[in-house]
């Protein structure tokens, strides 16, 4: 792309162009569909097998669309309008869903009530505890199964003592391989197999469905110890360092250091310290939203090992029309590329989608993930519940700058402080940048990331790109005009049929 940077004397000589102002110019191709590869960093460590990432927004990401996106390889980041220790039940609850070895599993003391266990299998969604006693020995394995030979009224008064199965029970010791537990699963026909040490004090647990976990999703996305990725986002105002580092140990791998306007000074102090503290830098850490190259310069001075960039793109957005402030999303993206590409720094596009051929623009403009909100807001594993208006499903989508997410209703609000409204304490007093609406029921997520994942494919044989990087280096745009986006969508029919990647909007 061209030199875009106005001179200071010229206040329009910078266009802005988005995703519907441009094309990418086909090219020669010579691949089959096993060819492509669409692995793509995520920040300086971390790579994705698809760069896909679940926005932090309240009707989009919480821990069940962190495990999906996880899972379909991706990463979800959960969202902050949570109470610290919500948020960080919802980070344990990801790392502990789907895992290779248990290295703190969830387990139960004999004296507990058949109640107290299916309470804590509900919260954990965990079907079977390792039974210890006061110091921490292996005495025997309860699970739901142990439940049902017992009437429900009488869970309150029978111990899980009474209907555990005791040791001596067939365990592992602690630092077994995979290949090795895998064989004692099998021999012995068992779901769960305990890890105890010399002393017979409990050191792991492995589970015969994270076996089968890993077979039915080979490219999730997993840390060094086969646990699922996930990440979190977090301010700068208030308890945010508490916030931070109480995340960092229930285990996210990925903090979002997340505001509308990432480039002030408080949030890049903010990436500064999470870099540099013992307690924090170790994990990676992604700043935004910026808009231009100086803002995503200013994360990369900070340390930042990745820039999220985006503002006002978003569908439920009102930031660019209240404050008439932000940059269309093709040219931001680019012009914050100019500062973190030589600097070896991932640039995440973030809003502004509506079909997969944008994933690859964003791509070719600069960026090597996309962080998506209205694309999965109607997807099965998104927060919130299904809504039927005249025969159609619905689920709810708000900005996180809305009314809504910003009010407090009876409880305290989080997100105030992404709007630098943190300070405002009555509700009439807040100034939204972002509406509440609702987007069509879309199925699983594993539907849609399908055909987002087909789309970046296709995009890639039509470049004729075998990887993400040959895509941004091979890719060329083509400007367009109103006639010839017109002439891009379906025209001149009257459609009967929508397709499951296309739809009227």
């Amino acid at each position: 792309m061209t030199e875009t940077t106005s001179p200071a004397h010229d206040p329009f000589g910078f266009l802005g162009l988005t995703y519907d102002d441009v094309l990418l110019l086909p090219g020669y191709s010579d691949l089959a569909p096993s060819d492509i590869d669409t692995t793509s960093r995520l920040t300086r460590e971390i790579s994705l097998k698809v760069p896909l990432v679940s926005a932090a927004m309240d009707t989009v990401t919480e821990a069940r669309m962190a495990i999906a996106m996880a899972r379909q390889g991706g990463l979800g980041v959960l969202h902050r309008n949570l109470s610290i220790a919500d948020q960080a039940y919802q980070v344990d609850l990801v790392k502990r869903t789907q895992t290779g070895i248990i290295s703190n599993p969830v387990t139960i003391g004999p004296d507990a009530t058949l109640e107290q266990l299916d309470q804590r299998a509900g919260e954990y969604r965990v079907s079977g505890f390792p039974v210890l006693d006061v110091s921490g020995k292996l005495v025997g394995i309860v699970t739901n199964r142990d439940l049902r030979f017992t009437p429900v009224a009488e869970w309150a008064s029978t111990t899980v003592a009474d209907v555990m199965t005791p040791q001596p029970l067939i365990t592992g010791h602690a630092g077994i391989s995979r290949e090795d537990a895998t064989a004692l699963l099998r021999k012995h026909k068992l779901e769960r197999l305990p890890l105890v040490d010399d002393e017979g004090h409990l050191a792991g647990l492995i589970t015969v469905k994270d076996f089968v976990k890993s077979e039915q999703f080979p490219n999730a996305s997993k840390d060094s110890q086969g646990r699922l990725l996930v990440g979190a986002a977090i301010g700068y105002f208030g308890d945010a360092w508490e916030r931070a580092t109480t995340l960092v140990d229930a285990g996210v791998d990925v903090l979002v250091a997340d505001t509308a306007h990432g480039n002030v000074r408080m949030l890049i102090e903010m990436v500064h310290k999470l870099k540099t503290d013992p307690a924090t830098r170790h994990v990676q850490v992604i700043g935004g939203n910026v808009a231009t190259k100086e803002g995503a310069q200013a994360f990369v001075d900070a340390g930042a090992d990745g820039i999220k960039v985006g503002v006002g793109p978003g569908s439920i957005c009102t930031t660019r029309v209240v404050t008439g402030v932000g940059v269309p999303q093709i040219t931001a993206v680019y012009e914050a590329s100019r500062a973190a590409r030589p600097a070896g720094v991932p640039v995440i596009a973030d809003g502004g989608m509506r079909h997969s051929g944008e994933i690859g623009k964003a791509i070719v403009a600069g960026a090597e993930a996309v962080m998506l909100g209205s694309m999965l807001a109607g997807t099965e594993e998104s927060p919130g519940d299904t809504i039927l208006i005249n025969g159609k499903q619905f689920k709810a989508y708000r900005g996180m700058g809305s009314m809504g997410a910003m009010s407090s209703r009876g409880k305290k609000s989080y997100s105030k402080d992404r709007y630098f409204q943190a300070e405002v304490t009555s509700d009439d007093m807040i100034v939204p940048e972002g509406v509440e609406g609702q987007v069509p029921y879309k199925g699983t997520l594993s539907t849609v990331a399908h055909q987002l994942v087909g789309g970046l494919h296709q995009t890639m044989f039509y470049v004729g790109a075998r990887t993400v990087p040959e895509l941004q280096e091979q890719g060329r745009f083509v400007r367009i005009t109103s006639a010839s986006l017109a002439e891009s969508h379906p025209h001149d029919i009257k459609m009967t049929v929508e397709a499951p990647n296309y739809t009227v909007g």
